[in-house]
């Protein structure tokens, strides 16, 4: 109801709460597609013990697309390239015509929900396993890449960065590694040593600070005055300390306490870690997405991005928790099946060989 309500009042305060809330959690399922994709690549011990967790995860895919539908609904409240296209490129005009904005996010969400699906069928099959995220890894980078502009660059329609793409690769990546990770310990499942979990944490907070510091130093050391301005908007208005407290908070502490081996052999310390990484992920969002927006009521946003973030939070868990326990609901009928169902194989094969 307080959402309602916002958006009757103030569309645009509201709209751009809840995009800052969609695009953190909704990170979580798009990005543990790919973790599930190199699972399969890489066989090890998490290709077994995460298993329920990917398929939880990348389940609720659909629950995510419903929840993006009032950020289609309020898109002329929040991107000035939809609302006014008179003043884009002919190309960006067209981009971003409403239509055209809806219709690639619909593809988007099929292709990644047909993704998790295949992912989920091709499983104990060796070759369908590796063929799934091969072909899946290639689909979902450009989708990914394309999903970011769209969503969260279009934002400053003026601004341009080729590398964009991928730093919201980096975004979905390192909220999705650390939510499966803190879900795998806090699950009764044994998922092994937590030496090798640090390990993936903390190369995708490389991946995340390297592809940040890119962007920075291309754009910075080019001085193009529509490139720089993204960051001078962020640099005031009390955004260049919460700019600093994400640099500190998502690499400067977890870099240097994953340097001691028993901060990284710790499940206790992993978990912190990845809570930690969770909350920067809220920072990076609304760092990306509400210091160019104008004419936002402080206290509107605010109020609103936390029943947004209840909201979408408690309708994804409960979604997560209902596919979970779904899983383990067939998971328990093969297990009680897979006895009987090798005697009748043994069967069969002594009564061939006689």
């Amino acid at each position: 109801m307080t959402l309602i309500a916002g958006f009757v009042v103030d569309a645009r305060s509201t709209a751009a709460a809840y995009l800052v809330a969609w695009i953190a959690w909704g990170a979580i399922p798009i990005g543990a597609l790919v973790l599930f994709m190199t699972s399969y690549l890489v066989r090890r011990r998490w290709t077994e013990q995460l298993h329920p967790i990917f398929v939880a995860t990348t389940g609720i895919l659909p629950v995510v697309a419903l929840t993006f539908i009032p950020i289609l609904l309020f898109m002329r409240d929040i991107y000035p390239a939809i609302a006014g296209p008179a003043t884009l490129p002919p190309f960006k005009a067209g981009w971003f015509a409403p239509w055209f904005f809806v219709s690639r996010a619909v593809l988007y969400f099929g292709i990644w929900i047909a993704l998790a699906a295949w992912l989920r069928r091709a499983w104990r099959n060796d070759e369908a396993m590796v063929r799934a995220a091969s072909v899946g890894s290639i689909a979902w980078t450009l989708t990914v890449s394309l999903a970011g502009i769209d969503w969260v660059e279009s934002l400053e329609p003026e601004f341009h960065s080729s590398i964009y793409g991928l730093i919201y690769l980096s975004f979905v990546l390192t909220n999705a590694t650390a939510f499966v990770i803190a879900a795998g310990l806090l699950s009764p499942r044994r998922i092994g040593p937590s030496r090798g979990y640090s390990g993936l944490l903390l190369s995708v907070l490389l991946l995340w600070c390297y592809l940040h510091a890119m962007q920075y130093i291309v754009i910075w050391s080019g001085n193009i005055p529509k490139e720089v301005a993204w960051y001078l908007v962020r640099s005031e208005n009390g955004w260049q300390f919460v700019l600093a407290a994400l640099s500190f908070g998502q690499f400067v502490f977890p870099f240097c306490a994953m340097l001691s081996a028993r901060v990284r052999s710790h499940p206790r310390w992993l978990l912190a870690l990845c809570g930690l990484t969770l909350a920067m992920r809220w920072l990076e969002s609304a760092i990306l997405i509400l210091p160019p927006a104008h004419g936002l009521s402080l206290a509107r946003t605010v109020v609103m991005l936390l029943a947004a973030a209840l909201f979408q939070g408690l309708v994804l868990w409960l979604a997560f928790e209902a596919v979970l326990e779904r899983g383990a609901a067939e998971r328990a009928i093969v297990a009680a099946i897979w006895p009987q169902a090798r005697v009748e194989r043994e069967t069969r094969s002594a009564g061939q060989g006689q």
